[in-house]
């Protein structure tokens, strides 16, 4: 794919649950996050995401938004989302990664960009030789998002 890429919270979660985050680190030039989205990654912690693999991920590279958001977004997208589509439009960047129906639709339809998600990224990993099995890696999202959900689901 190769260019520069813009993530929200979800894909680098889901990639970094099964540790796979370098997929993106081999598929892109650069890749960018929001304030926002690095705000929700670290209060990850606090409900018990493991966040060794982004905090030593030097290669993701943690953007300001320069303009004040579109009123309007930030009130049908949560932050991450809506600052994903602000840089994204700030940097011009090649793609936006983002895995939400309701965000990939506004992202696409109404600002115009590139976006793709997880699964893609996962489609052209198999293709580079860089995972064997894109069947088997989206099972072990989908493992460890069912085990994360129950435990965030009881936790107090």
């Amino acid at each position: 794919m190769n260019g520069s890429l813009i993530s929200n919270t979800g894909p680098i979660i889901a990639l970094m649950l099964i540790d796979r985050l370098n997929v993106l680190q081999n598929l892109f030039k650069k890749v960018f996050i929001p304030e926002a989205v690095h705000n929700e990654l670290l209060q990850g912690e606090n409900i018990g995401i493991g966040l060794a693999s982004y905090k030593q991920a030097s290669w993701i590279q943690v953007q300001s938004l320069q303009k004040t958001q579109d009123p309007l977004i930030k009130t049908v997208l949560d932050s991450g989302e809506a600052s994903v589509i602000q840089l994204s439009l700030e940097i011009n960047a090649d793609y936006v990664l983002i895995d939400e129906r309701k965000a990939r639709k506004i992202a696409r339809n109404i600002y115009g960009l590139r976006v793709i998600g997880t699964a893609r990224n996962l489609v052209e990993a198999k293709n580079k030789g860089i995972i064997d099995s894109v069947g088997n890696v989206l099972n072990k999202i989908r493992d460890v998002d069912i085990g994360f959900m129950m435990i965030f689901c009881i936790m107090p």
